[in-house]
């Protein structure tokens, strides 16, 4: 990929809190610069087969005869790899703040059971005989997010949080048909989760937009008031919203919507905010999909392990994915399939058991007590470091928030300095950036979730980073706009690394270029 610069590898952490030295080193050589022909890292042994020619196998014609492989010790290639071990970032050594994807540590008591051998090996065909243990975790935790949410009706198929808005909306879709209510819309907050419209869409529906209040952050009332009709299917609104803010009509909102046959469908992705404080269900929520990898403990990123799990009111039980676990007088569990209403699969067997099983696993842990904790954890930890950095942040909506606030970047643009800028300096300080340019309301969005995991001492010594960026924002600003400094790899041409990747190794040019 284009890169403005390649600064050198510096092999360890730049000091927190402190501003880095802004010049130019010459690069680290690559595993490419440093292959000698002939070195190897190791040997075969003589062939002790027949021999075979490749003719016979690969014609000739479509052999390749030049592959520039590097030629390196066995020192060299551990060496190599090391370096690159250094360079990852994981939440296991270092802080992500990053708003909404709720990137925070999972106990590694959660992993050990996940790999117990009774359930590692197990196979989605087996006998339900076999695998009662396996069915007895998917039955209870189908009760605890039941009895955590409000909503007795749940399936743990879906293995996604934007596959369980999908498997909502599918529902309330069949909902209507069933009750012959052939609906068209489906109304959606600019403050909701961005995959909500697509959703809708994807489920037949027309994506009505609602308006948010620039002063309290909240879904503009009189604008759902005035859209809200008997076409509506549904309205999907994100409790908190992804401004972090709790939505304080959201009984009204309910209400309104049940008047006219709308059912309300809450994206529940921010769950850790509420849970063991308030349930969703007993405001009026009627569908609400969990992030099991958010809220309970399930690693988040890398593009899995997911669950999306899917919670609904009474009424909407009967459309649930099939097959459900179900519990026999005798104590026996079993899948029962038998639902003429459902929606049918959304997931080639029972969705992605490890997550579920991690997330049991979590919630026993915790019990009711220590779930209300972790929700009051990820509200204080929120307020507290946006306490910190209101002198030198302004933020979005300035109130109290729940797990995560957006500050607003755009004071900074008279210095010439974007969100952008500050995220890529923050690198240099040792910190992942924010979520930025989401919320897409908020043009310069810099959005911080902390987590209910992190310390005190860990925010308070990224607020002195946040605050140090901002104060070379304004001073030096030429720095911010160059950062990041001291990475392996500089700032990226982004769009032009968008839509001209540049995946696979070449060989240096004759201009000494490497690609």
């Amino acid at each position: 990929m284009t890169t403005t610069d390649r600064p050198a590898e510096t092999g360890h952490s730049p000091a927190r809190g402190t501003s880095i030295f802004s010049g130019r080193q010459a690069a680290v050589p690559t595993v490419f610069d440093r292959s000698v022909p002939g070195r190897r890292a190791g040997s075969l042994p003589a062939l002790d087969v027949p021999a075979v020619d490749l003719d016979d196998i690969i014609p000739l014609a479509e052999r390749r005869r030049d592959l520039p492989l590097p030629e390196l010790s066995e020192l060299d290639v551990v060496r190599h790899f090391t370096r690159l071990s250094k360079r990852n970032y994981s939440i296991e050594s270092e802080f992500y703040p990053l708003g909404s994807c709720t990137m925070k540590y999972n106990p590694k008591i959660d992993e050990t059971i996940a790999a117990l051998s009774g359930f590692r090996n197990l196979h989605p065909l087996q006998p339900e005989s076999t695998i009662q243990g396996a069915l007895h975790v998917i039955h209870h935790i189908q009760a605890q997010l039941a009895e955590i949410t409000g909503l007795p009706g749940v399936s743990t198929q879906p293995v996604a949080g934007a596959h369980g808005e999908l498997t909502g909306i599918l529902m309330a879709r069949a909902a209507h048909l069933k009750a012959g209510r052939a609906r068209r819309k489906v109304l959606i907050p600019d403050s909701a989760h961005g995959t909500n419209p697509a959703t809708a869409a994807m489920a037949g529906y027309e994506a009505i937009t609602i308006g948010h209040d620039r002063t309290t952050g909240e879904l503009d009332f009189d604008d759902f008031r005035a859209k809200l009709d008997d076409d509506c299917a549904a309205i999907m609104i994100t409790l908190p919203n992804t401004l972090g803010l709790f939505e304080r009509r959201i009984e009204e909102i309910c209400r309104l919507a049940h008047e006219v046959g709308c059912l309300v469908y809450c994206d529940g992705a921010n769950l850790n905010a509420l849970v063991g404080n308030l349930r969703p269900g007993d405001v009026g929520v009627d569908l609400l999909h969990v992030n099991l990898h958010k809220t309970f403990a399930v690693p988040h990123g890398g593009g899995g392990p997911g669950g999306g799990a899917i919670c609904v009111a009474a009424s909407l039980e009967p459309f649930l994915p099939a097959p459900v676990v179900t519990r026999h007088p005798d104590g026996t569990y079993a899948f029962d399939a038998d639902r003429p209403d459902t929606i049918g699969r959304v997931h080639g067997f029972h969705g992605n058991f490890n997550a579920v099983l991690r997330s049991y696993a979590y919630i026993l842990q915790l019990g009711s007590d220590g779930l209300a904790e972790l929700g009051a954890n990820a509200v204080l930890n929120a307020n507290y470091l946006k306490a910190l950095l209101a002198d030198d942040f302004q933020c979005y909506v300035d109130r109290i928030c729940m797990h995560e606030f957006v500050l607003d970047g755009r004071p900074f643009r008279e210095h010439g300095v974007r969100t952008l800028d500050i995220a890529k300096r923050l690198i240099d300080h040792g910190y992942h950036p924010p979520t930025i340019y989401f919320p897409l309301i908020v043009p310069e969005a810099i959005m911080i979730e902390p987590t209910e995991t992190e310390s005190k001492q860990t925010l308070d010594e990224f607020a002195a980073a946040m605050i140090e960026v901002a104060r070379e924002a304004r001073e030096t600003p030429e720095i911010v706009r160059a950062a990041p400094h001291l990475t392996p790899v500089g700032r990226l041409d982004e769009v032009r690394a968008a839509r001209q990747p540049d995946l696979r190794w070449q060989p240096r040019q004759a201009a000494g270029q490497a690609h």
